[in-house]
């Protein structure tokens, strides 16, 4: 028991060693990756929703021709 004690205690130190090194992004950085993050979920749900109505007519086409 004594021994886990130890290295919690031994664990938070270094937590709090780690995390004073940490540079944590100001006000415009944030808005500015935030922003980039948003535009690149939008053009990958596009490429997505592309992807999908290719795949939709293909099938369509093939059901259509195999006689479904």
């Amino acid at each position: 028991m004594a021994d886990t004690i130890r290295r919690t205690k031994d664990f938070l130190g270094e937590v709090q060693t780690e995390m004073s090194k940490v540079t944590w992004p100001d006000w415009p950085q944030l808005k500015n990756a935030t922003l980039v993050i948003l535009v690149f979920v939008i053009l990958i749900a596009l490429v997505i929703f592309g992807f999908d109505i290719v795949v939709r007519a293909v099938l369509g086409v093939l059901i259509s021709i195999l006689g479904g």
